[in-house]
């Protein structure tokens, strides 16, 4: 599996987490191939740098990771075109939830262990000073990345685990979070990078570093 700074974009001025949830790991699969078909079938706009999406390991939804120019470019496009787009993913897979977005940026990393892919992604969303506590070393954990919400009251944190069985042991002294694993990943231009050049801001196991944004 990819590590998650594989999937940064270097460019980007703000990324987007949001939430669908389908009830069952086939609508999940087939909301998510409407939507990829729906990316790939013209395009891209040229503010969009990368998009991935997640599929829940409860089978229960997809967690969609988009990276943008900026906030104003998503939200250009957003009035012009999501409504069509989404429209024709509903009328394929009827009945999606959508909870909301959230407008982040990737504000710090901590890599523990980079020499092992990780089995599954963890996501949790805490209080911005909470933060650094949903990253503490732990076994299994190979690193974790904190997005700060737009306006700095939460945080949205991504942690990489060798498993699922050492994510849920560790569990227990961090917040609620859910597990994910990759499902699908492309740039703006079409190509499936591996995103490596986005590694800027990388912290080897250190508990302060730079700003990963």
């Amino acid at each position: 599996m990819t590590h998650f700074l594989d999937l940064v974009h270097p460019h980007a001025g703000t990324a987007l987490m949001s939430e669908w949830l389908t009830g069952t790991a086939e609508r999940a699969r087939a909301a998510a191939g409407a939507l990829i078909e729906e990316w790939t079938a013209e395009e891209p706009p040229a503010a969009l740098l990368a998009q991935q999406v997640f599929l829940s390991t409860d089978g229960a939804g997809l967690l969609h990771y988009a990276q943008w120019t900026s906030d104003e470019a998503h939200l250009a496009w957003a009035r012009a075109r999501r409504p069509a787009v989404v429209g024709r993913v509903d009328a394929l897979v009827p009945g999606i939830e959508r909870p909301g977005l959230d407008r982040t940026r990737l504000h710090r990393s901590v890599v523990y262990d980079a020499g092992r892919e990780p089995g599954v992604f963890a996501v949790a969303t805490t209080a911005a000073d909470q933060a650094e506590g949903a990253v503490r070393a732990a076994p299994g954990l190979l690193a974790g990345h904190i997005h700060l919400t737009a306006d700095g009251g939460r945080a949205i944190v991504v942690t990489e685990w060798t498993d699922a069985a050492a994510h849920e042991a560790a569990a227990a002294d961090g917040p609620a979070a859910k597990r994910y694993s990759l499902l699908h990943s492309f740039r703006g231009d079409r190509g499936e990078g591996d995103g490596r050049d986005g590694r800027d801001g990388r912290d080897e196991g250190a508990a302060g570093g730079p700003d990963g944004s």
